[in-house]
Parts: C-alpha cells; sequence; structure tokens
C-alpha cells in the first residue's frame, strides 16, 4: 500500500470535511450520508485494509465528538 498516497487522501477528506460541514451543516442527514460514503469510498481503493478502517473510523469518532460538543 502507498501509505504517502492514502495519507494525502486523508488530509485531503479532513479538508473536504470542513468545505462539506460549511455547505451542508454538520447537523443535516446529507453531511453524515457524504461522511459514510467518502470513508467507504477511501476505504475500498485501499482494500480496506485493517489500518485503513481503523483510521476512516477514527476520522468518524472525531467527527461525532465535534458534533457532540456543537451540541452542548
Amino acid at each position: 500500500m502507498d501509505y504517502t498516497a492514502f495519507y494525502a487522501e486523508v488530509a485531503n477528506w479532513i479538508m473536504q470535511v470542513n468545505q462539506q460541514a460549511s455547505t451542508l451543516g454538520m447537523q443535516s442527514p446529507a453531511f453524515w450520508d457524504w461522511v459514510v460514503t467518502s470513508t467507504g469510498d477511501i476505504g475500498n481503493k485501499y482494500g480496506n485494509t485493517d489500518l485503513v478502517v481503523k483510521q476512516m473510523l477514527m476520522l468518524i469518532n472525531w467527527l461525532e465528538g465535534v458534533h457532540k460538543n456543537m451540541q452542548q
């Protein structure tokens, strides 16, 4: 696996998260649909290896924490 390409894509995805959150709003189902679809796409692209799946799940958990903190 090309780790450099994978982590470059992760960094790009984080930038896209910010854009999607601004455009769609973190509260919207469309935002969370995008999160699930885009993380799945990245996982599939890199063969859903253990590292890739855990990295993408960690990012989803991070977003859920941000969302939870916004609720408080």
